[in-house]
């Protein structure tokens, strides 16, 4: 017995001494060269197991009046069951910026959603997760371009947030097909960087005016040295009055009415064609906007994308020859935003503090001020960006061409990720990607080049883009990953599966902002545009020539907004229908 007992004690102290080892591990690992693991959480293989569209009923008594009431994104309370599991007392609201005013003037009830699981009780969630976010698939005829992206992203190694397709019922009563989207919050990020995450934010300086803490509101006067260029009057001497867009001519102020080509908003109602306001043309009073045109040679405005929180105003971007947004223009992102080093006062960074989704100190400010000014300065850049990611991120986002984004003319929908001063880039919100933002050059886009993918400029001021192909040696392995990217992830077997999983949802959607006919349509072009991308990036990394446009493929049997676009959705527009 006596045996035994050393036997046992000797095991004993064994198992203590590895628990201490593996605490001190733990408490120290970065210091030993151990980064910190991500953790499995739970929810991931629920509700994100992508191999079949999970279903969400959403249970509230006053539905009608928290529809009526969507613009207002107010909270309100409900009953969820996901996939026949119940969850009381969540909180859910519509979630858009100009989306809502679009989803709204379309007559339409479809907006997307964000449900918060702990936004009335603490700690509350689904198998671990605090928010999911439930996208109405608005401007994209394929229903897939963000899952595609988001997938693509994952595949390759990016973090990123998951998805899957859910068939939402209100009531009992079908609502339509969404796609499920992990929030970018604390789940996001214990699952990525473990419970010793780093700090989040979500740059941005084009709010418009509803969205939920998304910077100050757009103001473009910091694009000039004085004042705002002249404008044109629409319908004036300048500018003459054109016919409405599909809305005949006696039809102004229907869908289709006032906007894009003729110089105003659409509102939406009887009211006529929709006056652009020179002296406050992004007022919150004016009339609901509607996609259809820009800021373009016209003055028209034009909403963004459906991911709800940062929507943009043009293809393009920038205030053009004609005191207009329009494509080649300068991006019109302030600097901070496009993650520029200007000085050491926080104040200069208003656009990245505001939009801060967690805690944050003075000593966290100035720690990513000097991340960016050694960024800028070529420093240290190994200290200060996670090189691995940040490749990994440029070849996917650079792959689909997506102009409401960093690289895009209106620069934003990103998040920014920092720890111990190191930086990274999350993606965000990728439904008008594949040269559905601006959906004019079908060649154009398909053969952009990879090492030029800024629009309407060179690139040098869009710091974290600009340390690859700067450098020989981190532009060498860009093209690495871009040429393992396209060897290794299955592009279209991707959009093949995803297809047939989605097809007789799609065929029985009572709210989808597009047809079946036009949701095959676009999937057979999503299909040929990335076929024909995938050639043309091969083609480049063969020849060098990654840096100017040239037609490395024929892309004139592609029409860039069948995929759906900025400028066609619903009713009378081009690529939509109205939804019943």
């Amino acid at each position: 017995m006596m045996s035994g007992s050393r036997y046992f004690d000797r095991i004993a102290v064994i198992v203590t001494a590895l628990t201490l080892v593996l605490t001190l591990l733990f408490i120290n690992g970065t210091a030993f060269g151990i980064e910190a693991a991500a953790h499995t959480i739970g929810y991931e293989d629920r509700l994100f197991d992508n191999t079949r569209v999970h279903t969400i009923d959403i249970v509230m008594e006053d539905w009608d009046e928290f529809i009526a009431d969507a613009a207002g994104e107010e909270y309100d309370t409900a009953n969820v069951v996901i996939d026949g599991e119940p969850y009381r007392n969540v909180g859910i609201r519509a979630k858009g910026n100009t989306s809502l005013s679009a989803v709204a003037a379309l007559d339409s009830e479809r907006y997307s959603f964000k449900i918060e699981f702990d936004h009335y009780e603490s700690g509350r969630s689904y198998h671990g997760l605090d928010k999911l976010c439930l996208n109405n698939l608005i401007q994209d005829s394929t229903m897939m371009k963000d899952y595609l992206t988001y997938t693509m992203m994952k595949e390759f190694g990016v973090i990123s947030s998951l998805c899957s397709y859910v068939w939402i019922t209100v009531n009992g009563e079908d609502w339509g097909l969404y796609l499920a989207v992990e929030g970018v919050e604390e789940s996001f990020l214990k699952r990525n960087y473990g419970s010793d995450y780093g700090r989040l934010y979500k740059p941005d300086s084009t709010s418009f005016g509803g969205g939920q803490g998304n910077g100050r509101d757009f103001d473009p006067s910091f694009m000039f040295d004085g004042d705002l260029p002249e404008m044109p009057a629409p319908g004036g001497e300048d500018l003459p009055d054109l016919p409405a867009p599909g809305g005949g001519e006696d039809a102004p102020g229907s869908p289709g009415g006032g906007s894009g080509e003729n110089g105003g908003n659409r509102s939406g109602e009887n009211d006529g064609p929709g006056r652009f306001d020179r002296s406050d043309p992004l007022k919150d009073s004016d009339p609901p906007v509607m996609p259809g045109g820009g800021f373009e040679e016209n003055n028209s405005h034009d909403p963004g994308d459906s991911d709800g929180e940062n929507d943009s105003v043009v293809p393009g971007g920038g205030f053009g020859e004609n005191g207009s947004f329009g494509p080649g223009a300068p991006g019109m992102g302030a600097s901070d935003v496009k993650l520029q080093y200007m000085d050491e006062d926080p104040d200069s960074y208003s656009n990245i503090w505001d939009n801060a989704k967690t805690d944050m100190t003075e000593a966290d400010q100035a720690r990513l001020i000097e991340s960016l000014r050694k960024l800028s300065d070529g420093e240290d850049l190994k200290a200060v960006v996670d090189t691995e990611q940040v490749i990994r991120y440029f070849v996917v986002h650079n792959y689909v061409c997506n102009g409401d984004s960093y690289t895009g003319s209106m620069v934003h929908n990103y998040y920014l990720y920092e720890k111990d001063g190191q930086m990274s880039m999350i993606p965000w919100d990728y439904n008008l990607a594949f040269g559905t933002f601006d959906a004019r050059d079908a060649a154009g886009t398909v053969n952009t080049p990879i090492d030029t993918p800024v629009s309407g400029g060179s690139g040098e001021d869009r710091p974290m883009w600009n340390w690859i192909p700067s450098n020989e040696a981190w532009s060498g392995l860009y093209h690495q990953y871009f040429s393992e990217f396209l060897s290794s992830v299955d592009i279209l077997g991707i959009i093949d599966d995803a297809c047939d999983l989605i097809r007789p949802y799609v065929e029985k959607d009572p709210t989808a902002f597009y047809t079946y006919e036009e949701f095959e349509t676009g999937v057979e072009t999503l299909r040929r545009f990335c076929d024909l991308r995938s050639e043309s990036i091969l083609l480049q990394l063969e020849s060098g020539e990654t840096t100017e446009n040239r037609n490395h493929v024929d892309a004139s049997d592609i029409t860039l907004s069948d995929m759906g676009s900025m400028d066609g959705m619903g009713g009378d527009m081009p690529g939509g229908r109205m939804p019943g």
